[in-house]
């Protein structure tokens, strides 16, 4: 009964907290989606930097992979505790480690799908004269863009889910409502926290989807046809 009681005034959804809140949870939202799109597009820069380091002189590929993925390995409440010393309890902290979880999928991605060009393809590019830039943004990247944009896609996702982990240090969007519901073990912050994360991570998903088939109209036609 007391349990009843309890359930009954903690309900998993109380409609009045979203009215009187609705400000804060719009707040929220934007910052997860800023947290999210600055850390990947941050990543995304870095890694191409890295992997055409790595594709350039084919020895530090084994070193780079070593260095990404040792910064994968570090729990990301750790990597936000050696930073706050240094940038406070900044954005700047956030977006640091979130960027540095993206860099082993993007760098992995963006490897595969440049070594996936095939040598005749470089071979009939440079025998239409063709300089190696022309040659790289014409044939090459766009031939490469499914595996860059499969790497994308898990790189968002899971920063979408690591922004929630931000919280800790007061920059987690929609985590600083699940964290705030846990604290008070109030379950509609909670809900509303963890609910639209997934929506966030879906949607933005779904328009990477979008882009890709459109970066990528060729290989819609090749599925067509098989």
């Amino acid at each position: 009964m007391i349990h009843l009681v309890a359930q009954a005034s903690n309900p998993i959804i109380r409609w009045e907290y979203i009215i009187d809140e609705w400000d804060q949870i719009q707040a929220a939202l934007i910052e997860h989606l800023e947290l999210t799109v600055y850390s990947v597009a941050l990543g995304l820069v870095v890694s191409a930097g890295l992997s055409a380091i790595a594709l350039r002189y084919r020895w530090t590929t084994a070193p780079i992979n070593g260095f990404t993925a040792f910064l994968y390995t570090i729990p990301s409440v750790a990597l936000f505790g050696i930073l706050v010393p240094y940038f406070g309890l900044s954005r700047i902290t956030a977006v640091l480690p979130l960027a540095a979880y993206t860099l082993l999928i993007l760098v992995t991605n963006i490897v595969a799908g440049f070594n996936s060009v095939s040598p005749a393809v470089r071979e009939a590019a440079n025998g239409m004269g063709m300089t190696p830039a022309s040659r790289i943004i014409r044939v090459e990247l766009p031939l490469a863009m499914p595996y860059i944009v499969a790497g994308l896609r898990v790189a968002v996702v899971s920063t979408v889910g690591l922004v929630t982990v931000a919280a800790i240090i007061g920059q987690g969007g929609l985590g600083r409502l699940i964290l705030d519901g846990l604290r008070r073990t109030f379950w509609t912050p909670m809900t509303i926290g963890a609910t639209l994360s997934i929506v966030v991570a879906l949607a933005l998903d779904g328009l990477i989807v979008i882009g890709g088939w459109r970066l990528t109209p060729w290989a819609r036609r090749t599925r067509g046809v098989a």
